[in-house]
């Protein structure tokens, strides 16, 4: 495939391809902002397991810099006896938590009815198992919150851009892609985290493009070195699992980092402002 094939491609996403939109989309949330060289972190626990969980992560968050606080209610996991989230009662801990750090929150919704009870959730996040749920896309369209739309398991860089024109066709501006690994014959890893992914996408969309390294790779230690590799690979952000104790999750502990990894990765990032000529802005630089 060569530029003009690329070109081609692009001519496919009427709201979504750099035809209809030169300039990157720039989506600002709180003290942060993500696309048009700015570059944010969202960091948190995979899963709110109670209030005080959530608070301290989020003042952790806070004190190394990122400008964001994840956290999942409903979880959607491959076996059913898998920790399924607290349900609506851990937004309220979550808006709590972050609220008292000043940072926006970010969670995933699975189903369309749940919407109500996500009216004060700053970014809605659409999971890799529902990138293709169409009815959900079309209801999430018409919410006021910037939907951060995860890459599906197996879906190609076209079918994640096919949903977010559902996004965008259905009156949502305010999309975020994410790359977070596809499933390929490889077992050692948790997924194939294809950060060829972050250049292409951002030559074909205006949208911006954030990494998760930690389920692309479901290694704790290779979340760092991942994290540094998208940056580099010019994505806008990052999405990181951190848990003040890993050991005692309830979900993903062994791919969520600790308070001391989680500021050790932060403090790297800083480090990179030189190299990639971005803003590499954080909740403190705003």
């Amino acid at each position: 495939m060569n530029e003009n094939d690329l070109r081609q491609i692009a001519d496919c996403y009427p709201l979504a391809g750099r035809k209809p939109q030169q300039a990157d989309t720039v989506i600002r949330i709180g003290r942060t902002a993500f696309g048009g060289g700015h570059f944010a972190v969202i960091g948190g626990p995979c899963a709110v397991e109670s209030a005080t969980q959530i608070s301290v992560a989020a003042g952790v968050v806070r004190s190394a810099g990122a400008g964001l606080l994840r956290g999942g209610v409903y979880k959607p996991r491959t076996l059913p006896y898998s920790y399924q989230g607290i349900g609506e009662k851990g937004i309220a801990m979550l808006v709590a938590a972050g609220r008292s750090q000043g940072l926006p929150v970010v969670s995933e919704i699975t189903a369309a009815e749940q919407i109500p009870f996500f009216a004060a959730v700053d970014v809605l996040q659409v999971g890799t198992r529902n990138m293709q749920n169409y009815a959900l896309l079309q209801a999430l369209a018409a919410c006021r919150q910037p939907i951060l739309l995860k890459r599906g398991l197996s879906a190609t860089l076209q079918e994640l851009l096919f949903s977010a024109e559902y996004l965008l066709a259905g009156g949502n501006p305010n999309v975020i892609l994410c790359e977070r690994g596809i499933r390929t014959y490889d077992t050692i890893t948790r997924n194939t985290l294809d950060l060829a992914a972050v250049p292409l996408l951002k030559k074909l969309s205006h949208l911006p493009v954030i990494v998760d390294p930690s389920h692309g790779t479901g290694i704790r230690s290779l979340v760092l070195p991942m994290s540094l590799a998208a940056a580099a690979a010019g994505a806008d952000g990052l999405l990181l699992e951190m848990h003040p104790d890993p050991e005692q999750a309830l979900s993903d502990g062994e791919q969520s980092l600790n308070p001391d990894e989680f500021r050790q990765l932060m403090a790297a990032l800083t480090q990179l402002r030189s190299v990639t000529g971005k803003q590499t802005r954080l909740a403190d630089d705003q």
